[in-house]
Parts: structure tokens; C-alpha cells; sequence
């Protein structure tokens, strides 16, 4: 039997990438009225140690790996729904052929981790001869599969979080240094130490605010794209019980071409 596609329209979910750009779209805008109002100039000229750039371009790192993420998991989940869509209209049986699996009845699923995943059970169904089938492991391999890459998330997170305690340490230090060599008598030296000491309190203070607003918001978009991943792990789930393991477990197991 020749092997067809869906060719009608079929569900798709883009509330991952909605709610991205959404966020996303608040953020800029903040950081646009930051930048208007003088506040960026003033910390990159205040922060004589640079930190504040780092998070800076660290922070737009992490969110375009968070978006590119996030498409990920939005197009694994526009897979799911079609793959949903095709064994809803009733299933007798699977086949393999090659990388691609197909219904008996000659719909063939669109390609992505669910599909392969629904490969795996095929196969593992094949080979255990009928007997109950259990997906357990197979589960496990799914969601590192689709969480595995979205654990950078929390490395952005606490790095930035680090790099403004370290930019707080330091102007602390660039702040504190010169009281050891002051001498209370000599009024342009305590001029001089205080001119540094402001200095290390700026350092200190710019790189602290940068570190902990970055690492929030990069925890925020993380989580939305956690919640995104959760909710296609639970379709994927649903849909292997519900729609291939049954079908499986009553003898309708793939056949290999």
C-alpha cells in the first residue's frame, strides 16, 4: 500500500511562541525605556570592570537559546497533534519502513521525536513477541530527549546570578581599599578616596542590579518553555497508552519493510 500524507489543515498549538514573544516583547520594551531615560549608558560608564556588559550579552544568549528552544518544542508539538489527528481515525496496525512509520491503513507520521519514539515501541513490541508491553524506559529516553537541552537554562540563570555577586565583591574591594592608606588630616587624599570609593559603590551596586534582573528573566522564559515541554511530554504520553500500545498489545504490531 502506497503510503499517503495529510494534505486538510490539522491542529497546531503556537501558544509556546506566543507567550515567548509576548514576554519578550514586555522585556525589550523595558529595557528600550532603560535606554531612553540614560539609565544603560550611565551603568555600562559607571562599571569600570565590564560585568554588566558581560550579563548584558550573556542574558541575549541564553534568550535566543530559549527561542530556539522554544521553536523546537512548538514544532514537536504541531508533530504530535498531527500524529494525534492521524490515529484518531482508527488504527489496526503499524508498519516500518526505514526511519518512517505508517498506519496500515497507509497515513504515514510526521516525522520528530514522538515518531520516533512510536518507532522504538514498535520495534520493542516486535521483539518481545506479543507480550505486555511496558514503555517505561522508553518514556525516560523521550523526556531527556525533549528536556535534556533546556537544563541551560538554569546554568544562565545562576551564572548571572554569580557574575553580580562577583561584580559586588569587587566593588566592595575597589571601595574599601583606600581607607587602609587614608589620612583623615589630608583633605584632598580623602577627596581622592572618596571619588574611588563611589566608584566601587557604583560597581558594586550596577553589577548586583544587572546580575539578578538577567537571571530572573531568563528563569521566567525557561519556565514558560518548561510548562511547554511538560504539556507535549503529557500529549506524547496520552497519545503512545491510548492509540499505540493498545493497539500493539492486541497483535497489531509493525511490520518492517
Amino acid at each position: 500500500m502506497t503510503a499517503q500524507t495529510i494534505d486538510h489543515p490539522l491542529p497546531t498549538d503556537r501558544a509556546p511562541l506566543l507567550r515567548w514573544l509576548i514576554f519578550t516583547g514586555v522585556t525589550i520594551f523595558g529595557f528600550a525605556m532603560a535606554w531612553h531615560f540614560g539609565l544603560f549608558r550611565l551603568m555600562l560608564a559607571s562599571d569600570k570592570t565590564y560585568i554588566s556588559a558581560i550579563v548584558c550579552v550573556l542574558y541575549v544568549l541564553a534568550a535566543a537559546h530559549c527561542f530556539t528552544r522554544t521553536r523546537v518544542i512548538a514544532r514537536e508539538t504541531d508533530q504530535t497533534l498531527r500524529i494525534l489527528a492521524i490515529l484518531r481515525k482508527g488504527v489496526e496496525g503499524f508498519r516500518i519502513d526505514g526511519d518512517e512509520v505508517e498506519t496500515t491503513q497507509g497515513a504515514r507520521l510526521p516525522r520528530g521525536q514522538v515518531a520516533s519514539h512510536i518507532r522504538n515501541l514498535i520495534l520493542k513490541s516486535r521483539l518481545q513477541g506479543g507480550s505486555k508491553l511496558d514503555q517505561t524506559l522508553l518514556l525516560r529516553g523521550l523526556a531527556d530527549a525533549l528536556r535534556g537541552p533546556n537544563h541551560l537554562g538554569n546554568f544562565a540563570s545562576d551564572s548571572l546570578m554569580k557574575l553580580g555577586l562577583l561584580g559586588t565583591i569587587i566593588g566592595f574591594i575597589m571601595m574599601l581599599a583606600p581607607i587602609a592608606g587614608l589620612d583623615a588630616a589630608d583633605k584632598i587624599s580623602v577627596r581622592n578616596s572618596m571619588g574611588v570609593m563611589s566608584d566601587g559603590m557604583a560597581v558594586a551596586m550596577y553589577t548586583t542590579l544587572s546580575g539578578l534582573i538577567g537571571s530572573v528573566l531568563i528563569k521566567c522564559q525557561y519556565y514558560l518553555l518548561d510548562e511547554a515541554t511538560a504539556k507535549l511530554f503529557s500529549l506524547a504520553t496520552d497519545l503512545t497508552e491510548v492509540f499505540v500500545v493498545s493497539v500493539l498489545e492486541r497483535g497489531g504490531d509493525g511490520q518492517l519493510r
